[in-house]
């Protein structure tokens, strides 16, 4: 068991986390997650400026590298110092990176930068277990799900934005654009956030090897990781497969239209302080159940009705139920140790991000296998495996109440 000692009189202890602090937390964490998935819908132009180079396609493999590997070595930070110096310096990064894409003369140098982009880019992962720190017990599953909601919505619009700036200004201009708005955020966010003490003095390097002890000694963390890879895994083979659903003969519609559903999506995103109050109700088991439910529900309309009017209904149940349960996941986990809310994050953010690409890689080959009858029930499975996780961990998970 790794020992550390806790901060008994943080800076913050008397702040009073406002709503408007919370919508700007939000917005600011939805800002830095967009711009991971800025590059996707124009990769196709980026590829035509830096005609007969074969690195451009590793652009959005790069962002998600970049971004993968922060989450393990820099989320644990947030428990280490000031979050909000934290945070502020990592906009600042984050804005310099776009820069550096924005200018890069070369694909590998744009590689390169996309590297940084991902790395900074989990500034979002920063500002989400502070926002859970500065709640009121009571109230922190609301505020997770308001702030839950602003990622997801940097999320589900950013591939509509990215499209639309660079189909109609260019690749480049998009990231011109996206740098001093990742710098206002640092401005914004050093002006309203208070400074915060770290609640542990263990040393960055045991930081990391207790990532270990603490998936070990948490079984409500290892249930909630898990569960969440799974829905996340069924979220992301939907979205991976579906600009290929719209080019077949019975929809006959092109990549914008496919950009356009992140806005329909988004109207997914009130689910998620929907249900972190409900968490703070009823409490987040009854949440995460019946988002477990909901996306499954989500593919058998997806399967079934073949019209756009069933995609629309679809991917709506499906965004509700799988952010229903990740904010009331986040929920149970926030819960667990104050101290150490950033490598909670850490690790239930890598479970879900494995999830997810997990999720794509199988909804790929099960739709050059199978089509979209194949995706559909590959979809399915993966919400079934996370209802028989709830199910089998019902019983020995434990009631985890919100500490201050």
């Amino acid at each position: 068991m790794t020992t550390e000692t806790t901060d008994t009189a943080p800076s913050h202890k008397d702040f009073v986390l406002g709503r408007g602090l919370t919508f700007m937390m939000a917005a600011a964490a939805g800002i830095a997650v967009a711009n991971i998935y800025y590059n996707q819908p124009m990769l196709a132009i980026i590829e035509r400026d830096f005609a007969g180079s074969d690195t451009t396609g590793l652009i959005p493999t790069a962002t998600q590298l970049g971004y993968a590997i922060s989450l393990f070595l820099f989320l644990p930070l947030g428990d280490l110092m000031d979050r909000r110096r934290l945070i502020v310096v990592q906009f600042g990064i984050l804005a310099f990176s776009l820069v550096l894409a924005a200018i890069a003369p070369t694909a590998l140098l744009l590689v390169a930068a996309s590297l940084l982009v991902g790395a900074s880019a989990t500034v979002a992962q920063q500002i989400v277990p502070l926002a859970a720190t500065l709640s009121a017990p009571e109230k922190r599953g609301a505020t997770i799900g308001t702030v839950m909601g602003g990622v997801l919505t940097g999320i589900l619009l950013s591939r509509t934005v990215g499209g639309f700036v660079g189909s109609h200004f260019g690749w480049r201009e998009m990231f011109w654009i996206a740098a001093p708005v990742a710098l206002g955020a640092s401005v914004v966010m050093a002006a309203v956030l208070p400074r915060t003490h770290p609640q542990s003095t263990i040393r960055y390097g045991k930081a990391l090897m207790s990532l270990v002890e603490i998936w070990r000694n948490e079984p409500a963390l290892r249930r909630s990781t898990i569960l969440q890879a799974a829905l996340f895994a069924s979220f992301s083979a939907f979205w991976t497969i579906l600009a290929l659903r719209l080019e077949e003969p019975v929809f006959n519609l092109g990549a914008d239209v496919a950009g356009l559903f992140g806005i329909v999506g988004a109207i997914g995103i009130l689910a998620a302080p929907l249900a972190g109050k409900l968490a703070d109700r009823r409490g987040p088991d009854l949440v995460i159940c019946l988002g477990s439910l909901l996306t499954l529900g989500s593919w058998l309309l997806l399967g079934l009705w073949a019209t756009i009017p069933g995609l629309v209904a679809g991917v709506v149940v499906l965004d509700f139920g799988v952010q229903s349960a990740l904010v009331s996941n986040q929920h149970v986990i926030y819960s667990l140790r104050p101290e150490a809310r950033s490598r909670l994050n850490t690790i239930f953010m890598s479970g879900m991000f494995i999830g997810g690409a997990t999720g794509s890689a199988g909804a790929t080959m099960v739709w050059n296998a199978f089509g979209w009858n194949g995706v559909s029930i590959f979809g399915a499975l993966l919400a079934v495996f996370g209802i028989l996780i709830w199910m089998a961990t019902r019983r020995t998970a434990a009631v985890h109440q919100p500490q201050a």
